[in-house]
């Protein structure tokens, strides 16, 4: 018996990489899944092929498990809209969404192009929108809770050279995450994110040689399955690092610099530059991808 069953998830961008491990992953619990990948390259382009989802789709049937494909883009709202109709189609329910597809446009901002910056905003930031709002109405109507999980990146939440396009979406969908897990509480449904460092043909020739093992995409996936278990059902609202068996969570850390009454006059420069001047050698070093 697996935690998941009776469950059905969809997962976007599941025909490789951590979309597969997290569908296989899901399966082997129980869980029922549409399989989504739209077939083209890491960067996008392409017209297209059905040969990945159906691959994941028949891992998961020979194993003893259930699963349909599904080749829609997560950058048409049409798309998005049938990819959660075919859960309700096929299964009856859906309870889980994990928004994983993703491409890479990476340049250094000076050579960034304004189509370089688009592609990237469009299906990450909005194909994750348009999968969790199509899905987000039928949970409400469905109402018995659900899960979503969304794949941010350290590239939004730290930073890292030659990925402005792509840390802006990641960072945006951060964002999204920690509205909509405040909105969802009343609906029983929990809104996470997942920071992912994993190998995979997306990160491949970003990443140094020798780490394919370690950084297994099936190392990622049990803490994402977890979230999706009746166990975390008041999980909502927080970011996670995981890689490498390694599960972080991310959160937000102040330092007071300065403070008076706020009917006091305001700072003058001087005034606030000194307190500043003061106060800078006991603010936490920034975060590099590196310290996870």
């Amino acid at each position: 018996m697996g935690r998941l069953d009776g469950k059905v998830a969809l997962v976007t961008g599941a025909g490789g990489g951590l979309g597969r491990a997290h569908a296989l992953l899901l399966a082997s619990e129980g869980a029922s899944v549409v399989v989504n990948d739209l077939g083209g390259a890491r960067d996008g382009s392409g017209d297209g092929s059905s040969a990945m989802a159906d691959q994941v789709v028949q891992e998961i049937v020979q194993a003893g498990g259930q699963a349909v494909a599904d080749y829609g883009s997560v950058t048409s709202e049409d798309d998005a809209k049938a990819m959660v109709n075919a859960a309700f189609m096929h299964f009856g329910r859906l309870d889980i969404v994990i928004n994983n597809a993703g491409i890479l446009r990476d340049k250094s901002f000076k050579n960034m192009t304004n189509e370089m910056w688009d592609i990237v905003v469009e299906v990450h930031l909005r194909g994750t929108y348009l999968v969790t709002k199509a899905a987000w109405d039928r949970l409400i109507e469905q109402n018995q809770g659900g899960r979503i999980i969304m794949t941010s990146s350290t590239s939004g939440l730290i930073g890292n050279f030659g990925q402005t396009n792509y840390g802006a979406a990641k960072a945006g969908i951060a964002g999204f995450m920690r509205v909509l897990a405040l909105e969802g509480v009343k609906y029983g449904i929990t809104v996470n994110v997942l920071a992912p460092a994993a190998w995979s043909r997306l990160t491949e020739d970003i990443m140094q040689s020798g780490v394919e093992e370690r950084l297994a995409p099936e190392r990622v996936s049990p803490a994402v399955a977890w979230l999706c278990t009746d166990e975390a059902k008041d999980v909502t609202g927080r970011q996670f690092f995981v890689g490498g068996n390694r599960v972080v969570l991310l959160s937000w850390q102040t330092t007071e610099i300065a403070d008076k009454d706020a009917d006091d006059a305001p700072w003058t420069l001087d005034e606030i530059g000194a307190a500043m001047q003061e106060s800078i050698g006991t603010w936490p070093r920034l975060l590099r991808p590196m310290d996870l």
